[in-house]
């Protein structure tokens, strides 16, 4: 493991006692490498201690750290400790930007699960500039938002690059999952209506660079509305409700991918779905998504959706979470018309099970794979997984056993 003498930790998990935040806790504690430096952090010390003791207490688990989110003075001592930090703290317009700031200031390298964009498009704004200049590498999205979506892209991409010199034209995906939902995510997504910022989700370049080409065919990168049958998937598809948040994901990667010289193609487009039994089960999802935006938008609507939710800290049961799993196929089309498909598979809930373990692979690529990740070749600034991660993010949620990647061609 490389180890960096000037920092006593190599990675801090805040947030650790919110629900999210203590299933990280207790998958390193289980999958972490021997020798790893690492401690949990939050503001409430009698919470901490709880989990601190959970994990075998101060002698054998992980160090504890006192600091509040909005404790500039607290966070910026925190973020000189570490290496890396990973934090589960939502909302994240909500509690997240000091945390943010201070890493891309102080070169520490940070994870994230949010599904905020326009909060991630306004840190982009304020600090790639200064995450640039220290070295940070901040990489927000590293779980079910959006990792699956960056990761099947990508695969498909190289596939067309390696084996037939070819670009990337096109990619659909459809989505299947079973799972429960946490509290915290949901009062993220609520908040983003309070705000007003909901209103950005729209837009399908949101997270591209400013100096980026112009949307690449924006005819084709418009969110779905409606079920439609996808010949390709040889299925029915409907609106997903993540695909807003994962498909400007990916965008942003063709972007930054570009700018090294490897961007997916010259005319790429990327559209995302949910797989349905039906065309009538589709419209029922679509007009559910269209209720929920209403429901959204209006303060009695956001009232009545948090009355029957999990609050946030709280989530779905052990048996529910273990039960869960997704799949998702992507079918992908070369500039010259070849097809090929990629499948992943993932056991556990996905909003939980599978969260915390892409979330925590992510943040022990820049611990204990320093060497092998695309972000040490290419500096500082506010990434995407593939961009930060690459191949070796796959190689290490393969070595859970928990996660698979297929490739078909077509």
């Amino acid at each position: 493991m490389d180890l960096d003498s000037t920092r006593d930790l190599d990675l801090i998990v805040y947030g650790a006692t919110g629900f999210t935040g203590r299933q990280c806790a207790r998958y390193l504690m289980a999958h972490g490498p021997d020798g790893l430096r690492w401690a949990i952090a939050g503001r409430n010390v009698t919470k901490l201690r709880a989990v601190q003791t959970e994990l075998g207490g101060a002698s054998s688990g992980p160090a504890m750290i006192i600091a509040d989110a909005h404790d500039a003075v607290a966070i910026s001592h925190l973020v000189k400790r570490t290496k890396v930090v990973l934090t589960t703290a939502g909302p994240y317009a909500k509690y997240g930007s000091p945390l943010f700031a201070a890493c891309a200031a102080a070169g520490t390298d940070y994870v994230d699960i949010t599904g905020e964009t326009p909060w991630v498009r306004q840190m982009l704004d304020q600090h790639e500039s200064v995450a640039k200049a220290s070295g940070a590498r901040l990489v927000p999205f590293c779980g079910f938002d959006s990792i699956p979506s960056e990761l099947g892209v990508w695969l498909l991409v190289r596939h067309f690059r390696d084996v037939h010199d070819e670009g990337t034209r096109e990619v659909r995906s459809a989505f299947r999952a079973k799972g429960g939902v946490n509290g915290g995510t949901l009062d993220s997504a609520l908040h983003m209506f309070e705000t007003g910022d909901a209103r950005r989700l729209a837009k399908p370049f949101l997270l591209n660079p400013p100096d980026a080409r112009p949307g690449k065919a924006p005819e084709r990168s418009h969110d779905p509305q409606e079920a439609v049958h996808d010949a390709d998937l040889d299925c029915w598809t409907a609106p997903f409700f993540m695909g807003p948040v994962n498909t400007r994901v990916v965008r942003r990667s063709d972007a930054l991918w570009t700018a090294r010289g490897e961007g997916y193609g010259d005319d790429f487009a990327y559209r995302e779905t949910m797989r349905v039994p039906n065309r009538l089960m589709g419209a029922v999802i679509a007009a559910g998504m269209g209720m929920f935006m209403v429901l959204g938008s209006r303060p009695w609507g956001r009232s009545l959706v948090r009355s029957v939710v999990p609050a946030p800290g709280e989530g779905p049961s052990e048996a529910t979470m273990d039960n869960g799993h997704f799949d998702v196929s992507f079918i992908g089309v070369s500039d010259t018309g070849r097809k090929a498909v990629i499948r992943i598979t993932s056991q556990g809930d996905p909003g939980n099970r599978s969260t915390v373990r892409m979330l925590c692979e992510a943040a022990l690529c820049f611990v204990v794979d320093p060497e092998t990740i695309p972000a040490s070749a290419h500096g500082g600034g506010i990434l995407t997984p593939t961009t930060a991660f690459g191949s070796t993010l796959v190689d290490r949620l393969k070595a859970t056993g928990e996660m698979t990647f297929t490739v078909e061609a077509r």
